[in-house]
């Protein structure tokens, strides 16, 4: 049991692959988002748990290759309002190592921002998504909690970029329910 874990409101998560956890942390984590704590993951915190199906489920989507590497490209920002995305300016560019997620459905998570796939080579061999739709930022609910991910967070300079404070400054002060948001799925993008 964690229960120090009361004394926080949300967890930040930059973690990567199978993390030592005991079938206990493992419940008490998801038992902290589920009944009403944040979780704000970044990046490679997708790639985390792959033998976790209900760690997959609470993040709202997996890993699935960086096909573009490290890479530019034009973000579409689909909700200016959320407080994580109030610092993008319409044509923003993101220069980061670029994600293609999986096991994700638009139907249970709110898309803040993608990718846009006019600007990215589609018939690169580890390209799997045929609709070209490549979140770089969602949020959703898990249980009572609030969760948020962002596929940004590979390279330094990204971590040093005032933009992408704010972006995770907003995110976490939305997590720890300091202000609301309207995070129904948006299933047209």
């Amino acid at each position: 049991e964690m229960p120090y874990l009361d004394y926080f409101d949300a967890i930040f998560f930059f973690g990567v692959r199978e993390i030592d956890l005991t079938p206990e942390q493992r419940a008490d984590l998801l038992s902290f988002v589920s009944e009403g704590k944040g979780f704000v993951a970044a990046h490679s915190a997708s790639t985390a748990f792959f033998s976790w199906p209900e760690f997959g489920e609470m993040l709202g989507g997996r890993f699935d290759e960086h096909p573009w590497g490290i890479s530019e490209a034009n973000v579409i920002v689909e909700d200016r309002k959320f407080p994580a995305m109030l610092q993008f300016t319409p044509g923003a560019r993101v220069r980061d190592e670029l994600y293609q997620l999986k096991d994700f459905s638009r139907d249970k998570v709110r898309v803040l921002a993608r990718l846009d796939p006019r600007g990215l080579d589609l018939t690169k061999p580890l390209v799997h998504r045929t609709d070209g739709d490549f979140p770089v930022a969602w949020a959703k609910t898990y249980g009572k909690g609030r969760v948020f991910y962002t596929s940004m967070g590979h390279r330094e300079d990204v971590w040093t970029n005032k933009n992408y404070h704010d972006l995770l400054l907003g995110a976490l002060a939305w997590a720890c329910k300091n202000v609301d948001a309207d995070i129904t799925p948006n299933i047209e993008k």
